[in-house]
């Protein structure tokens, strides 16, 4: 028998067969998958799910990652259902478990969890040999990024707007941007005290903001744009602070995005 992987939930898996049908509901992940080379097994995704975007576009769309459509990921007769703790919903995920016969459950809160969901992935649809590939090139960012002394930022992470909101510090996003020493404010853990994981916020009302250095607007999961970074430098309760645009994939995205997003952040910490 061949040995058994643990997911974020404590589920042992066995390797699947070479008649695996795989459908992610994880868009980082659905990229992950493609680049430990199993196109021919990857038979749905979210309509989030844009990356690589050749190869995407031939994946049917089964809802998004809150919208699922259960119907349609029955049709498709998957072995293993790829999901997230923080993307997809509890109960819909059970609504799936009736029938589908393996649910994998990931969860990395930090860039160095990407190294065991390589493993895990890898060890699953017999791609080791890939995901050693990626570990390796993830370590050697995350060697690089320890190597540098980055001068310390305290960054308000803007996520949306109507109301702002922003991320706490439990978050793989506040995880990412502490590896080039840009601290989060708030300083909230939200799994910790349950207050929640992107709090919102009244700048109105934020004392912690006087100790803001930078406001960094991220491209998702809202899509700020120049005009709504130039709007907030003419608010006189940010005057002072730098205010700039981020790329939110390269932030907020696990997986073998993590490799370009530390190396986008170590370009940008420095270039500051």
């Amino acid at each position: 028998m061949q040995p058994r992987a643990v997911d974020a939930a404590g589920v042992a898996h066995e390797m699947g067969s070479a008649n695996t049908r795989i459908v992610s509901l994880v868009p980082s992940i659905t990229e992950l998958l493609f680049a430990l080379g199993l196109d021919r097994q990857i038979v749905g995704r979210t309509g989030f799910c844009v990356h690589p975007h050749n190869q995407v576009r031939q994946v049917r769309k089964v809802g998004g990652t809150k919208s699922v459509n259960v119907d349609a990921i029955r049709a498709l007769r998957p072995t293993h259902l790829i999901v997230n703790i923080d993307e997809n919903e509890r109960d819909t995920v059970e609504q799936l478990r009736a029938f589908v016969p393996h649910i994998v459950v990931t969860h990395p809160q930090t860039p160095q969890d990407n190294l065991s969901l390589y493993a895990l992935l890898g060890a699953i649809f017999d791609r080791e040999q890939e995901a050693r590939r990626l570990s390796e090139a993830l370590e050697i960012r995350l060697h690089e990024a320890a190597a540098q002394a980055f001068p310390k930022q305290n960054v308000l992470y803007l996520i949306w707007r109507e109301p702002w909101m922003t991320v706490a510090r439990d978050t793989y996003i506040a995880a990412m941007l502490r590896l080039v020493n840009w601290q989060t404010l708030p300083d909230v853990q939200g799994g910790a005290t349950g207050e929640a994981r992107y709090p919102v916020l009244d700048f109105d009302h934020a004392p912690w903001l006087a100790g803001v250095d930078r406001i960094l607007l991220s491209s998702e999961p809202y899509r700020f744009t120049q005009a709504h970074c130039d709007a907030l430098k003419r608010d006189p309760r940010l005057a002072g602070k730098r205010i700039e645009l981020i790329d939110g994939e390269l932030v907020s995205w696990y997986g073998v995005r993590a490799v370009e997003g530390i190396g986008y952040l170590m370009q940008r910490a420095a270039a500051s």
